[in-house]
């Protein structure tokens, strides 16, 4: 509801934030038990579970903005000021991976024979898969721009077009970074070396799925005619966000790929 007085939406009661806060939780703790056992039901039911909140939580976002015109400029630059404040969150979580990596690799552990990578560790050769997914997510990075600018001109079909190269770009990073998993020949239990890896690419294409998830959003709501040149602002944030995935994928490579042979 908007109240006369103050310029900004007051948002009405909604059961989202809790329910997605348990099922995260749960989600992680079922992420440990795959770890320590195998894959169980509860952790699928997590999953399908975060997706349906996800999407109605979604729903009723766009109800808000796009239909009933609750999100007027003061709103969305709290939006901003709001997702810039996430981004950075996210920068010290992978800032904490970095770190972690460089320790260890800096000042090796007497455990690991005072070698970095750890002897026996055949490792990825970074001229290949990562070479090439690298130049994919750079290449993503430029057709959102790209996308982004079109929308901004107001010209949709070219802006639509550069969203679907974008999403096809993201699978494919996903599909190779699947496949590279697959030929790896350590795994997460293979000492410091294995799980600071695992770990870090890890949570980046746990992030890319996201980001894809939130691309796929918003070529819905672009076919549907939701955004114009002026208002459009899942679009930025989706964009913004990104732009942070492929950075943080530069530094990856450069430490966990380049620096390792």
């Amino acid at each position: 509801m908007m109240k006369p007085n103050q310029p900004y939406y007051i948002l009405n009661i909604s059961p989202w934030p809790i329910l997605m806060a348990l099922n995260l939780f749960n989600f992680m703790i079922s992420n440990i038990m795959i770890m320590n056992f195998k894959f169980n039901m509860i952790t699928l039911m997590n999953l399908m579970l975060m997706i349906i909140i996800s999407a109605l939580w979604w729903r009723d976002i766009i109800r808000e903005s796009t239909f009933q015109g609750n999100h007027n400029f003061n709103i969305m630059n709290l939006i901003k000021l709001s997702m810039i404040l996430f981004i950075i969150s996210e920068m010290f979580l992978f800032i904490s991976f970095f770190w972690n990596f460089l320790h260890n690799s800096l000042a090796p552990s007497i455990d690991i024979g005072l070698n970095w990578p750890p002897k026996n560790i055949n490792f990825f050769n970074p001229l290949l898969i990562p070479l090439l997914n690298t130049i994919i997510l750079l290449t993503s990075s430029f057709t959102i721009t790209l996308s982004h600018f079109y929308m901004l001109i107001n010209f949709k079909n070219k802006s639509l077009t550069f969203m679907y190269m974008t999403i096809i770009l993201s699978m494919y990073f996903l599909y190779l970074q699947m496949l590279e998993y697959k030929q790896a020949t350590f795994t997460f239990s293979d000492s410091i070396f294995g799980s600071s890896f695992y770990m870090a690419t890890g949570f980046h294409g746990m992030h890319v799925m996201v980001g894809t998830i939130f691309l796929i959003i918003n070529l819905i709501r672009m076919i549907n005619m939701h955004f114009s040149f002026m208002h459009h602002i899942s679009f930025e944030l989706s964009a913004w966000y990104w732009h942070f995935i492929d950075i943080i994928w530069l530094f990856l490579y450069m430490t966990f790929y380049w620096w390792n042979n």
